[in-house]
């Protein structure tokens, strides 16, 4: 009898893998009880998470939210340990809204809603271009609705905007920088001189307005939103000139780039503040009215923009000197090597920390409170605690004014990482 060997014509099925190499277990495993240490981590987070909840769980479901003060609140409540929300449907529209008038709040509705639209195209390329064009349009028509006045004023700044546009689109071929400086001028000219003739002769032919508010009525939340969102959006241009002057072969544009970055980067924002609201007066002419909303914005903007040009800079820095010299080869000039080549490149690379400095001076609007500015946490501090009906009441208020930071602030966070994800170009 002979031996006849086997042989497998087939590929046998892969077995299965062992309980705990797959599944919820091995993900425990992996993450939760990784050894000695992670184990002791993860035991001690559950314990800490676990008393959090058993305080936390009550207070929200045993909360008030339809008593009319304090004192009916905590008669409501007894001893169930529950939260005092219904400080929130008092006090909800001067929290978002301050001193706002009642039948005026559509007006600040608008605003957000037209906002949507017009920060679209900026934040989307899906987003058909010839939308830019409203939001253009967009700070002018804002501003009217917020503050209301004649409807020429808003017109009158827009058209100052065109002017230098077109002064400098005529001279740009001569020089940029004198393209850019001639403009401006024949704009400030028509803002000092002539706008206000032509508000006033429009004005008395097409009266188009609505309700003057004053800014210190203006207060709560909006108040955090409008400075944030304006301060936002002014700094990053202006950071992006800073940090090109800060490398300028220029002595004179170095110098001051380098003293003003210098200098703000050295002072706290609540300094900057404090100058905006009380010694800014003392060098202004007798008589001149300075919106302290106004002088605000443009301390934050300030302060930001030193920030950010650091930030930038430090892109630049990354970039390899051949992208300078690659823009010479194709004969570039150095306004169009900027714009089309080292920029881009640039602000890429510093997505993170722009985002960063974006995200701690929208938290600092909440500084303006300490210059007599209701913004929401200053309206919490003042009129809301030192009422007689709410006085008492801190969780429930700030918990409420945490919560609406932390989103924005953590949109803020996701759309950052949404851009660096579209901008990927390394498919790692």
């Amino acid at each position: 009898m002979s031996d006849i060997g086997f042989v497998q014509r087939e590929q046998i099925a892969p077995s299965p893998p062992p309980a705990g190499e797959q599944g919820p277990a091995k993900w425990l495993k992996d993450n939760l009880f990784n050894g000695v240490t992670g184990s002791i981590m993860t035991a001690l987070s559950l314990i800490v998470i676990y008393y959090i909840l058993m305080a936390l769980i009550p207070w929200l479901l045993n909360s008030n939210w339809t008593a009319a003060n304090i004192r009916e609140c905590r008669e409501a409540l007894g001893d169930s340990g529950g939260a005092c929300f219904a400080v929130l449907t008092d006090r909800w529209k001067q929290l978002l809204y301050g001193f706002y008038p009642d039948g005026q709040i559509w007006r600040i509705n608008i605003s957000f809603m037209l906002l949507l639209v017009a920060i679209a195209p900026v934040l989307f390329n899906s987003v058909p271009r010839q939308v830019l064009i409203f939001t253009a349009l967009f700070p002018f028509l804002a501003y009217w609705l917020i503050w209301g006045g004649s409807g020429w004023g808003p017109i009158s700044a827009l058209v100052g905007f065109g002017i230098w546009y077109a002064m400098f689109r005529a001279l740009v071929d001569r020089s940029f920088v004198i393209g850019l400086v001639a403009g401006a001028m024949a704009a400030g000219v028509w803002w000092a001189f002539l706008g206000g003739v032509f508000v006033n002769i429009l004005a008395g032919i097409v009266p188009i307005g609505l309700e003057e508010v004053a800014s210190r009525n203006i207060g709560g939340f909006t108040t955090n939103f409008v400075i944030g969102l304006t301060s936002i959006s002014l700094s990053l241009p202006l950071g992006i000139l800073l940090a090109l002057g800060r490398q300028s072969n220029l002595f004179v544009i170095k110098g001051f780039c380098v003293v003003f970055i210098e200098f703000i980067r050295g002072v706290p924002l609540i300094t900057l503040l404090f100058v905006a609201s009380v010694i800014l007066a003392f060098f202004l002419p007798p008589g001149t009215t300075f919106d302290l909303f106004l002088r605000v914005i443009i301390m934050s903007t300030l302060f930001a923009s030193a920030y950010i040009a650091e930030v930038i800079r430090g892109g630049l820095a990354a970039l390899p000197r051949g992208q300078y010299e690659a823009a010479d080869a194709m004969g570039l000039d150095y306004w169009q090597a900027i714009r089309l080549i080292i920029m881009p490149q640039a602000l890429k690379i510093s997505i993170p920390g722009i985002v960063n400095v974006f995200i701690g001076l929208f938290k600092d609007t909440t500084l303006v409170s300490v210059i007599s500015m209701f913004d929401m946490v200053g309206f919490i501090r003042g009129p809301l605690l030192s009422s007689t009906d709410w006085n008492g009441i801190y969780w429930e208020v700030f918990a409420f004014a945490s919560l609406l930071f932390f989103i924005f602030c953590y949109g803020i966070s996701q759309y950052s990482q949404y851009l660096e994800r579209q901008l990927q170009t390394d498919h790692r």
